[in-house]
């Protein structure tokens, strides 16, 4: 096998999707972008299937996929839609024209219906006026023709692609029309630069607590240094925060000061219970001797310190609850005069920290600006708001500035992976997530029809989350499929508030970087999504800022909205110390019942499942989840959490019920459906149960599960 250039060339018969689910403006010069601007709230009409699916050329096709159809013309009578005529508009000879499903054929004239007839006199047809047609009923027109020739035939219909996903569930989530994104359309160069200066800024985090406190970077720090600065940054660079008040991260501190003389773990044995004591007592030491210490601290710490030397050498046969009591106490005499002492050092790392980030933003702006000016591409207006608000079906995050050209990407198919390569650095990505890509690519990205830029975009999404991640699969762990799929059919979860393009289950869902998600469907980062009514699940990552925020939010969105709305959120069940989040749940007023899912007895899919094979897929949860609907009333009424709903949801949470899915699909597949595409607004979806109506303002019910 050899790599392969991409380079997207449409055939003459393929003609761009009509009928979308939004109004786009007329086509602009530079100096104006068009917007696509979802339509006011309204039925969704009747979908019909397009004959002509534009199929990629350059990556393996799927089996199945989705395609999207147009809207039924009224100038179609019943009578001929029956006899599978429908109304397409041709963007290359700029006029209608008039396909058959049934038996293939396109005229650009309207086909006409041939005279009744006498069934009793004439039950055959072929005494009346006229020659008999092509096909019974309907009197044909001239044959459609491209301006050339073309040669070849509709595409046949396709299914919904298969996977640990459910692309077919329409929205239920109404929100308030927001501002398009008025940032540069990502571009490959910019983002290695970009990549490059994160993981340049990640291995000075590393030295900086190495040379200065003699300990490594607690794990995954830098991962939740990055989501609790978003929470508050308001900045343009998508990755790094630039512009945050205050500078000093309470997180990054919080972390670093717990690793302080040095990290502390659960031991196994006896003998490294005492040895961890001894090291603890001996670091204290060492630090509060090396460093500018107060008299009273350096006093109290040599104190404790000599006073553990000597329990340990006059001490044998100690069990290993006695050494961890001994552990304890040492702290709790110890940590705050050492955390005064360290205190200084401890922030000008923070700060050194934040202020690299803010000069590697301010650079990236600047090489993106500069390859906006060699294309000709005005620079954006970073401060333009939407004043019209009004409520509209959830819909992708759009831009409002130009896209630059953007160089290929090469690309290797190897079994069940594809290698894309672009400037001498290779990432992979299994074939099935990829084709999970083009499906969202195919329904969201409406400045791409011709497939130009897919595998760039796609490169560009892969390099990101590398560089976000840093090896981390914690960050990005999901719900298992078969806990989506009962969210859905018993509690109407058509949403996602925290997800990606890689790990997403429905089509609909919220994600970290607006800019490059937003080519596969993303709506913005849940914080700024306005939502007015929809069922929503929220499993956000392991950041305490992040959840408190996103419970915040959550209780802000119930309290202004009359309309049905719920979240269902899943969060770690912490206890020493417990984070604000849980405790601002476990007492929030439209907390409607609480569940929980005990450690070591349900699983989490990995954070890597778009590169792993299938087999490494699941990981055990060490910590217990704490699951809370929170429900305004509306919402508890239709989708509240009756006990049969909930039993169901603990049994998909149970081990092994994934495996006993795919392997009951393996034996009989189900039957999968057509669909409206990207062109049709989704239907709201209800959910097959019967909602159990319930008096508002009962008092919460707990549960804890063991």
């Amino acid at each position: 096998m050899s790599w392969n250039r991409m380079g997207v060339e449409l055939n003459g018969l393929k003609e761009d999707m009509p009928g979308t689910s939004w109004d786009v403006q007329p086509h602009m010069n530079h100096e104006a972008m068009p917007i696509l601007v979802p339509t006011p709230i309204k039925p969704p009409p009747v979908q019909m299937e397009h004959p002509n699916a534009i199929v990629h050329p350059h990556l393996p096709q799927p089996q199945h996929s989705l395609l999207s159809a147009p809207y039924m013309e009224p100038e179609l009578t019943p009578e001929m839609i029956q006899h599978g005529w429908r109304k397409y508009w041709s963007k290359r000879e700029s006029r209608p024209y008039f396909w058959n499903k049934l038996t293939g054929e396109s005229l650009w004239e309207m086909p006409t219906m041939k005279p009744q007839f006498d069934p009793v006199t004439d039950p055959l047809g072929i005494c009346g006026p006229g020659a008999p047609s092509a096909q019974p009923g309907l009197q044909l027109g001239m044959k459609r023709r491209s301006s050339e020739e073309c040669v070849g035939s509709p595409a046949p219909k396709r299914m919904a692609l298969s996977g640990p996903w459910d692309l077919d569930v329409p929205t239920n989530v109404v929100i308030y029309e927001r501002t398009p994104l008025n940032i540069p359309h990502p571009h490959p160069i910019v983002e290695v630069f970009r990549c490059n200066l994160a993981n340049k800024l990640r291995s000075c985090f590393q030295e900086l607590c190495h040379s200065r406190e003699s300990i490594n970077a607690p794990k995954d720090c830098f991962n939740r240094w990055l989501m609790e600065r978003k929470v508050i940054d308001t900045g343009t660079d998508p990755l790094l925060p630039s512009s945050c008040s205050p500078e000093i991260s309470d997180c990054m501190y919080r972390e670093v000061i717990n690793d302080i003389p040095i990290k502390l773990v659960r031991p196994k044995f006896t003998g490294d219970a005492r040895k961890q004591l001894s090291r603890y007592a001996e670091s204290a030491k060492k630090l509060i001797e090396s460093r500018n210490a107060s008299p009273e601290s350096r006093k109290i710490v040599m104190w404790n310190v000599e006073d553990t030397f000597n329990w340990l050498r006059r001490t044998v046969g100690s069990s290993f609850d006695d050494f961890q009591d001994r552990l304890a106490h040492l702290r709790e005499q110890c940590q705050p005069h050492l955390t005064e002492t360290v205190k200084e050092s401890i922030e000008g790392i923070c700060l050194k920290i934040y202020h690299l980030s803010s000069d590697y933003a301010k650079k990236i702006k600047d090489k993106h600006l500069e390859i906006l000016r060699e294309q000709g591409v005005p620079e954006p207006n970073y401060n333009s708001v939407m004043t019209n608000s009004r409520k509209v079906w959830c819909y992708p995050v759009q831009f409002s500035t130009l896209c630059p050209r953007l160089p290929q990407v090469d690309f290797l198919n190897d079994r069940d992976q594809t290698h894309l390569r672009f400037q001498g650095e290779t990432l992979v990505i299994n074939t099935q997530y990829l084709h999970k890509l083009d499906f969202l690519y195919r329904m969201s990205c409406f400045d791409d029809r011709k497939m130009e830029y897919f595998l760039t975009r796609v490169w560009m999404l892969l390099k990101r989350y590398n560089t976000y991640l840093g090896g981390s699969h914690s960050t990005q762990t999901s719900l298992p499929v078969t806990v989506m799929e009962c969210l859905n059919k018993e509690f109407g979860v058509t949403f996602e508030c925290f997800a990606s393009p890689l790990n997403c289950y429905f089509k609909q869902y919220c994600s970290a970087f607006p800019d490059i998600d937003s080519y596969f469907g993303s709506r913005g980062p849940i914080l700024e999504l306005k939502a007015v009514s929809g069922s929503f699940a929220a499993n956000p990552p392991y950041s305490e800022e992040l959840m408190e925020a996103a419970v915040n939010h959550f209780e802000r969105l119930l309290a202004e909205s009359t309309e049905p709305l719920s979240f269902i959120v899943f969060i770690p069940e912490w206890r020493d110390p417990a984070p604000q989040a849980l405790l601002k749940l476990e007492a929030s007023p439209f907390k409607r019942k609480q569940v929980v899912v005990p450690n070591f007895e349900h699983e989490y899919r990995h954070g890597f499942q778009h590169i792993l094979p299938k087999s490494e897929l699941n990981l055990k949860c060490a910590h217990g989840t704490v699951v809370v609907w929170l429900q305004n009333n509306n919402g508890f009424h239709q989708w509240g959490p009756i006990e049969d709903r909930v039993e169901a949801l603990l049994e998909s949470f149970r081990p092994g019920r994934e495996r006993e899915r795919d392997r009951q699909e393996l034996l009989s597949p189900p039957r999968t459906t057509n669909v409206s595409g990207p062109g049709a607004q989704d239907v709201p979806h209800t959910p097959t149960t019967q909602p159990h109506v319930i008096v508002a303002n009962q008092p919460t019910q707990e549960k804890v599960v063991s």
